[in-house]
């Protein structure tokens, strides 16, 4: 250890690259603390600014050829390195949050249109109900107007009845209906 203590911070890199641990324990003793310090004010998050470190030192152990002694000091380097991977962990931080901010809306449209899904199926159990008590001339005459889309002409037309007549069916059928369901507790028909 005595020997790179003196040695400088490019002698250690290249002391790095034939996978010397002493040489990398060296420059973390000399650059960690900065390196931390900048992860930790951009993060404001001791455990992360400590993942980032950990990324950064091990990124010079595993590519130490990325340091070019001739375009900085290796402080430079690693702080440069610690700003870019805090920069990316609020990236990624920011992003797992969207997602899941839009997971959670999606859950939360899923379960209103269950809800949805089940009061429509409830209302259509008790319309079809409602119907099928209807004297069968009541309950043609509103399958066509209001299933089928007829107009009341085409409803007389298409069994050969009166219009007025009709008509009379399809409001005596729809007050019928609304009855059965007032009993049956859907509201909105009262």
């Amino acid at each position: 250890m005595q020997e790179f203590s003196e040695a400088s911070d490019a002698q250690l890199v290249t002391s790095i690259g034939r996978y010397s641990e002493v040489a990398l324990a060296e420059v973390y003793r000399r650059h960690g603390g900065a390196v931390y310090g900048l992860a930790r004010r951009v993060l404001n998050n001791a455990t992360e600014a400590e993942d980032v470190t950990q990324e950064v030192f091990l990124r010079l152990w595993n590519q130490p050829d990325r340091f070019d002694p001739a375009r900085g000091s290796l402080r430079s380097f690693l702080l440069s390195q610690s700003h870019s991977r805090a920069v990316d962990a609020i990236r990624s931080l920011n992003s797992r949050r969207v997602r899941e901010i839009n997971d959670a809306v999606k859950t939360a449209r899923g379960e209103y249109d269950m809800q949805h899904e089940v009061w429509d199926l409830s209302i259509t159990h008790n319309v079809a109900r409602a119907l099928g008590e209807l004297p069968e001339e009541e309950r043609r005459a509103i399958e066509l107007a209001y299933f089928e889309g007829h107009t009341y002409v085409q409803v007389a037309e298409i069994l050969n009845q009166p219009e007025g007549t009709v008509k009379s069916r399809i409001r005596n059928g729809m007050q019928r209906m609304r009855s059965v369901l007032v009993e049956a507790g859907v509201r909105g028909v009262e």
